[in-house]
């Protein structure tokens, strides 16, 4: 069930197709009070969480943060972590779940429609309490306009032609947020044309592309990260993302990467197959341009380090073409928190040890 500003929030619709998440969100689009909320949200100033510019201020609070890529989520509890986000978010949105109650957090990089209904379940699974009446508070941020038919308020005119890839993410997220017997009060819908901006020449932009979220609070920011924040072991995790396609193992649900309990980092195994070495072989040698065409939903949007990260994952992949490099023994990799708020990777157990993790 929906909520805005702590009401039920209804369409006055019955209709339990998938055309009720369009409505839903066109409605949502227009509520004065996400509306206004959403303009706030611009306001503020983005936030650029980098351990080179910020090294002075992470040393001396010990700062504890997590950071979640495209297809990752993370439960998080306040007592252990200090700041939980994440960006790259051009046509993907993040959805953050808070439990007021217990303030234990959970963040996702949605990407796709196909991982909603179960990723809502892992989120979920983390963050509910026995309290079955607890209304978690809800943000939804990241997607804009890739869509052609638009209006104002950012929701196409017509709904037999819907386009581009945020319009129907956005949709089945409140579809399913919607079917929930669960409570979720939106306080945040900082998505499609409330996140769009226009160049000179009239190509879209998201205005924000990530966020973090104070844990103590539940307060969020519009932020970025660079090469020093997006950790630990950002390439293995990048090539998740593209091998989780076609690993079946990792069909239609989020990919899991952070131990709330332990405030480890285990990033599940996830295997690649031949096709990805091909891809890798094949792209190595494309221009800038023809990797954003290939390579991306969004090319107009991407950030400047796009192109060097894909092909960083493809120099990486040639040299472990086997997969079971990465992942011997077919276990996770394991990273601890140090004192100093960095990472170091827990050694690989011995072969025929067992590590049992949440699937």
């Amino acid at each position: 069930m929906i909520y805005v500003g702590g009401v039920q929030f209804s369409t006055g619709s019955d209709d339990s197709s998938s055309s009720q998440g369009k409505d839903i969100l066109m409605a949502l689009m227009e509520h004065p009070a996400l509306v206004s909320a959403s303009s706030s949200f611009s306001a503020i100033q983005e936030r650029k969480f980098s351990l080179s510019n910020d090294s002075h201020l992470v040393r001396t609070r010990q700062i504890k943060w997590v950071y979640i890529f495209q297809r990752e989520y993370a439960t998080v509890d306040p007592s252990l972590v200090d700041l939980v986000g994440t960006d790259e978010a051009t046509t993907c949105v993040g959805l953050i779940i808070r439990n007021p109650q217990s303030g234990m957090i959970s963040v996702a990089h949605m990407d796709s429609p196909s991982i909603v209904e179960v990723g809502l379940t892992q989120m979920l699974s983390s963050v509910l309490d026995q309290n079955s009446d607890t209304i978690l508070d809800v943000h939804l941020i990241g997607g804009f306009n890739d869509v052609s038919h638009q209006h104002e308020n950012g929701v196409t005119k017509s709904h037999e032609k819907i386009e581009g890839y945020s319009f129907p993410l956005c949709s089945k997220i409140v579809e399913i947020l919607g079917k929930s017997i669960n409570k979720f009060n939106i306080q945040t819908l900082h998505v499609l044309g409330h996140n769009t901006r226009q160049d000179s020449e009239g190509n879209a932009y998201p205005i924000f592309n990530g966020f973090l979220v104070e844990t103590a609070t539940g307060s969020i920011f519009p932020a970025s990260f660079d090469g020093t924040t997006r950790c630990p072991d950002e390439l293995v995790r990048r090539i998740r993302v593209t091998a989780s396609f076609e690993d079946p193992s990792w069909r239609g649900r989020l990919l899991e990467t952070y131990d709330t309990q332990s405030d480890k980092f285990i990033i599940a195994p996830c295997a690649w197959t031949n096709l990805q070495v091909h891809i890798a072989l094949s792209y190595q040698n494309l221009s800038d341009p023809e990797i954003l065409r290939m390579c991306s939903t969004s090319p107009f949007a991407e950030a400047p380090d796009f192109v060097d990260n894909q092909r960083r994952q493809w120099e990486y992949v040639l040299e472990h073409p086997d997969w079971r490099e990465t992942f011997p023994s077919k276990q996770p990799r394991i990273f601890e928190r140090t004192v100093d708020g960095s990472w170091v990777r827990h050694p690989v157990r011995p072969r025929g040890s067992t590590f049992v993790y949440a699937k």
